[in-house]
């Protein structure tokens, strides 16, 4: 009897295994490209649809910072979100890490998976590389979408200011990367969440991360996004203020969406109003 009944929970258990992987939503598949310089670039795509959404990570960051997005979106669009060279698991060798080279890494991911109607969403260095990506394929991207920045795309920052910042990280990395990474979140935000970014952060190859850093200071935008007739979003927090005014000169069309009381990680924050404000950008980008 003791047999009969192991078998029977066995045969309930493999029962409900079965009706679980039918109903589980697809797992991000795991795909590689290799960008313009043969650097191995690591993706996750999943879903079906369009306009197709690529998901861009900032620096120091990777593809896993939109896991509250991709299940979301996968149910009505392609979505893509890509590891940049130097990044996640994407590969290394590379000697000079620039923002340039970011947009090639996501434009061979868009060109390996053939999309010809893309939404380039990029978080904070993701906005610079988006628009690069943008340059590279203007008939396949529909529009961009900076995520808490754009901030202020006339903005310039001095060099000794950029010395003075850029000194700190090469003395002692980790330290002051989370400190750096702790004062982009509200005073409020939830403790354990700041901790496993600054942490995560931190632990990004240094070799990597200064030369990025080094290459966004010297990377500019101004001028250059008005000759793409590409519309333009921004989804912000409040903790830095934007300046609207200097998106719209700057820009072919400029539009914002402010998230108030969040700081510079708005998708990992408040996920549910991110994903409501990303929604209705898509959507309105779908109209044009």
């Amino acid at each position: 009897m003791v047999k009969r009944a192991c078998l029977a929970l066995g045969s309930i258990l493999l029962l409900c295994l079965l009706i679980a992987t039918a109903v589980r939503p697809a797992v991000s598949e795991k795909r590689t490209a290799v960008s313009a310089d043969g650097v191995e670039i690591v993706f996750s795509a999943e879903g079906k649809g369009g306009p197709a959404l690529v998901f861009v990570h900032g620096w120091s960051c990777d593809r896993s910072y939109w896991k509250n997005q991709l299940p979301e979106f996968a149910k009505s669009s392609t979505v893509v979100a890509v590891d940049l060279g130097g990044h996640g698991q994407s590969g290394l060798g590379r000697k000079d890490w620039t923002v340039e080279a970011f947009g090639k890494d996501v434009a061979a991911v868009v060109e390996k998976l053939d999309l010809d109607r893309v939404v380039l969403i990029g978080h904070s260095m993701g906005g610079a590389v988006i628009f690069e990506t943008a340059k590279l394929m203007p008939e396949r991207v529909v529009a961009l979408v900076g995520v808490d920045t754009y901030q202020d795309l006339e903005r310039e920052i001095g060099e000794d200011a950029r010395a003075q910042f850029l000194a700190a990280f090469r003395t002692d990395f980790a330290a002051t990367t989370k400190s750096f990474v702790r004062g982009m979140f509200p005073a409020d935000a939830d403790t354990a969440l700041v901790d496993a970014v600054a942490s995560g952060m931190a632990a990004a190859p240094p070799e990597v991360a200064i030369s990025v850093l080094e290459n966004v200071f010297k990377y500019t935008a101004r001028g250059k996004l008005q000759e793409l007739k590409i519309p333009v979003y921004a989804i912000n927090g409040d903790l830095y203020p934007t300046n609207t005014e200097a998106g719209k000169r700057q820009t072919y069309s400029f539009e914002v969406k402010i998230m108030p009381g969040r700081g510079h990680f708005l998708m990992l924050e408040d996920p549910a109003t991110f994903n409501k404000l990303l929604a209705e950008t898509i959507a309105e980008i779908g109209k044009k």
